[in-house]
Order: C-alpha cells, then structure tokens, then sequence
C-alpha cells in the first residue's frame, strides 16, 4: 500500500492514507534466544501453579536467580495466551464486536458422550520458537477428539478441529468454551449453529469448567513436550499425534477406575448424531 520509492513522499503517502507512521517504520523485532527460555520456565510455573498470577511468577522467577520485572513477566504471558486461573469479576474479554452466549452447563449433569464437547487453546514451547495447540474434548469421557496447531491465535485453526471433530464423531448437544475471541468469532460460532448444537461459554465465576483440559495441557507437556524438545511444528505435530493416540488408547484414567477415555467415550452411548 505504502511505496517507498514513490515520488509521493512517504508522510504524503500516510496522511492521505489516514494512516500513522510509526506503523510503517517499525520493524517486528524477533524474540531472543533468553526470551525464549523465559517463556518455556514461566509456562513450567504456570503448569505447576495455575493461580499464579505475573506477580507470583516474578517472585518464582526471583527465587531461581532470574532478575526480570513484573511488566516483562506479564508481557510474555500475554503473548503466550496464558494467566492465572482464579474468580474474579471479569474473565477474559471476547472481541467487542463479537457476540457472547449463556453458560448452560450450570447444575447439569453430564454422563454420556456427546452430550458436551469442549476446546480450549495452550501455548506449545519448541527448541526455538513456539505454536499454540487448540483440541477438542468429549467432557464426559475426557477422550481428545480432534487438535490443531497453529503459529498465530486465530480462529481458522479452531474451526478446523471443530470440522474434523464433527465429521469424525458426529455432533455434540451442547459445546462449551471461554469467551476468547478465536471462539466468539462468527464463523466459529457459526460453524456450530449450522449443525444444531447449543452455544456454551464460561461466565463469571465459572473458572473451574477450565480445568479438565488444563490437567489436558499439564499431562500433554509434562509426558511429551517438555520431554522431547521439538524443534519444529512439523516435529511437534508428528509428536502429538503419537501422544493422543496413546493419551485416548493406553493412557489409563485414575478417574475412570483404570479406564482409557476411548473405553468410557464408546461405552456411554448414545454417541449423538450422525456426521454430518
């Protein structure tokens, strides 16, 4: 849109474009090697003490040797996606243009597959550089229905294992996530009102509805990232894709009486729809 090599100045070229300058002379500066390394130790604190918020991870941070401010420390979160899990008057905002739905699965119980499907998205560290990874979960069985990986936080990542999940085990009653905006999006949103399926998404006070797949994120690192340091997406989604078939297959869940999620997942029927 901008030509440097215009005869039009490039201040010309902005103002009559209403558009700032600044936007045009920055150049993104990659994150750094000790960055890097921040980043994966405060997603290890954030894994072993969830309700920490940047203040507590500073103070951890301080505690191992590392002499980085609160600002940087919340800084990196927000890149990351992360922050503490706690009650507080309001959670994490959606896009103002976006719409927000009810929370429907207050006193509701739920004992059958399909019934509720939920997603949530975590930060990926790699040897160098990191992705975010969104999965889909059956909430009564815990199995891991579908998963993506992606380097941005956007929504087309989200949809497609929302599309995959769907196709692939038929559809859920009701489908629950937070209100971040890679789910408010209208064509995630969309996506499920196209298929009949009731919109969910956490309210106020409803931070616990998060942890089945924050035990997801903790088991996913601890048993296979961390682990295997990949050094690339390409590595992380051969990785992963060996860990949730042994995660939904061999994996046994101690809240299932030794059973794995796909042994509850296709033993509590009805299984909801057909594909569509």
């Amino acid at each position: 849109m901008i030509e440097r090599g215009d005869k039009l100045s490039v201040t010309r070229q902005c103002s009559l474009l209403d558009l700032n300058r600044s936007g045009i002379y920055y150049k993104p500066v990659p994150l750094s090697a000790a960055e890097m390394d921040l980043m994966r130790l405060i997603d290890e604190i954030h894994l072993a003490y969830p309700f920490y918020g940047s203040r507590k991870i500073r103070d951890e941070l301080w505690a191992k040797g590392y002499e980085e401010g609160r600002d940087k420390v919340r800084r990196l979160m927000r890149r990351m996606g992360i922050e503490a899990l706690y009650v507080k008057p309001r959670l994490s905002l959606a896009h103002p243009d976006h719409v927000k739905y009810p929370y429907l699965l207050r006193d509701l119980e739920i004992t059958r597959s399909n019934h509720v499907w939920a997603a949530d998205i975590c930060y990926i560290p790699m040897a160098k550089g990191f992705c975010y990874l969104v999965a889909v979960m059956d909430w009564a069985s815990r199995m891991v229905l579908s998963w993506r990986l992606s380097n941005t936080l956007d929504s087309a990542f989200c949809v497609a294992a929302l599309e995959e999940a769907i196709s692939r085990y038929g559809c859920p009653e009701i489908f629950n996530t937070d209100q971040g905006s890679q789910f408010t999006a209208e064509v995630f949103a969309d996506t499920l009102r196209s298929k009949g399926i009731s919109i969910s998404m956490d309210g106020k006070g409803r931070w616990m509805d998060n942890v089945f797949i924050e035990r997801l994120w903790k088991s996913v690192k601890y048993e296979d990232i961390y682990l295997k340091g990949y050094s690339s997406m390409v590595e992380v989604k051969k990785g992963l894709t060996a860990y949730f078939q042994f995660y939904n297959e061999k994996r046994w869940h101690q809240n299932f009486d030794r059973k794995t999620p796909a042994m509850v997942y296709f033993s509590t029927p009805p299984q909801g729809q057909a594909a569509a």
